[in-house]
């Protein structure tokens, strides 16, 4: 069973929460980030390469000085402001008029080495090393990890309780257009029998953030073997975390582009297709996968439905019946040669935030030769790799909205 605990965050004020609050680190680059960060956005700790003209490389010694000066700044400056009490924070967040609510926690280190935080990626260690720094050279948790967990009626009636009792501390539209609501729950009762209710919740699911999941947790071990009176209570013994009920969570489609066809003309190419999948020339109006293993292809101007034949695939195994699974089987591997998603140059990754129009433009634009979009893999899915120890194949998952990062910081002492 796992455990979660109340803290008091780090956060700021409610008339700057917007200003203050960023994307995550890793969805804006170097350039993007500059370009997008106001005076008091906490891009200029996350990424403080952005305060240099020119911009410098992110993992040098000065771009990490200037990220804990800025973060010491932001708090001299009551940008950001400790919270007097431990407590828990429901953060809501709403796209495409849905919304889902997730309590801010901090999470066990414990629970990640023991494999009651379940992961279904797996992770480099140079980007957990990265990340690790950050944890180390600010002693905080300052950006949350996304997580899911089970769906709980006592817990979902708390939340309920919560946001209809009182107004929400910060509630703003981000410049993308998601909604993003904040509440304090300052009652010591209610606190207690969250931690309690938790206590009987089996596993968490990460959802998004492994690697900042695994750094978190990893800087959280050494503190505690660098510690001679460590006791299991200390602060460092728990992680930013957000958690969703797995209902409230919509995993969106994470498709692929390549580069050229392995010597394969358009027409000889088709033909290959044919020998596993039903294929249906769709024309040049955009198609969308309507179900699992249904494909949308789009290559030589034009839409094609791909539907993998029966036997193709294995729906009794949770890898095998994963469609990223079958598209790089049948198709990268088998036909285009590209064996490694990590490594091969000759495929990329497309967001499906990004819509289908994007993979258009990648094809017609001539930098890439065929573009492929997936049906979203479920919740379910996700959750039956984790509780049974497997691992996705790369970009399988692409989790909408982002958390925002600043809302709430995590202190380790």
């Amino acid at each position: 069973m796992v455990k979660v605990k109340p803290f008091a965050a780090l956060r700021p004020p409610k008339s700057i929460a917007s200003e203050v609050a960023s994307r995550p680190y890793d969805v804006l680059n170097s350039v993007e980030a500059k370009a997008e960060a106001g005076e008091k956005s906490l891009l200029h700790i996350i990424k403080p390469e952005i305060d240099f003209d020119p911009i410098i490389d992110e993992h040098t010694q000065e771009a990490y000085n200037k990220a804990v000066e800025n973060f010491k700044l932001w708090q001299e400056r009551g940008w950001l402001i400790q919270d007097s009490k431990e407590m828990y924070y429901v953060y809501a967040q709403t796209m495409d008029g849905r919304t889902q609510y997730g309590l801010v926690v901090g999470a066990s280190v414990e629970d990640y080495l023991s494999g009651k935080i379940k992961k279904h990626e797996l992770t480099r260690k140079d980007k957990e090393e990265d990340r690790m720094i950050h944890v180390r050279i600010q002693n905080a948790n300052v950006e949350p990890v996304f997580f899911a967990y089970p769906d709980n009626s006592e817990i979902n009636s708390i939340v309920k309780g919560v946001v209809e009792s009182k107004s929400p501390e910060y509630n703003f539209v981000a410049e993308d257009g998601f909604g993003h609501h904040f509440w304090l729950i300052e009652d010591d009762a209610l606190n207690a029998k969250i931690t309690k209710i938790f206590s009987s919740i089996p596993a968490l699911y990460v959802a998004d953030g492994h690697h900042r999941t695994a750094a978190a947790a990893l800087v959280g071990e050494e503190k505690r073997k660098n510690n001679p009176h460590h006791t299991g209570e200390e602060e460092y013994n728990y992680f930013l975390a957000v958690l969703f009920p797995e209902s409230h969570l919509k995993i969106i489609d994470y498709n692929r582009v390549v580069k050229d066809l392995n010597g394969y003309t358009v027409d000889e190419f088709l033909i290959k297709l044919q020998e596993d999948f039903t294929v249906q020339k769709i024309g040049a109006e955009i198609y969308k996968p309507d179900s699992l293993h249904n494909f949308s292809m789009y290559i030589g101007g034009d839409w094609f439905s791909l539907t993998a034949k029966p036997g193709t695939y294995d729906d009794n195994d949770p890898i095998g019946i994963l469609d990223v699974t079958v598209l790089s089987s049948l198709i990268l591997d088998k036909i285009l040669g590209i064996k490694d998603l990590r490594t091969d140059k000759r495929v990329d990754f497309v967001g499906g935030i990004r819509g289908l129009k994007e993979l258009k433009r990648r094809v017609d634009s001539g930098e890439m030769a065929a573009a492929f979009a997936l049906y979203p893999v479920s919740m379910k899915q996700l959750i039956d790799i984790a509780d049974t120890g497997n691992i996705m194949p790369p970009k399988t998952t692409w989790f909408e909205p982002k958390l925002r990062s600043g809302l709430a910081i995590h202190k380790l002492d």
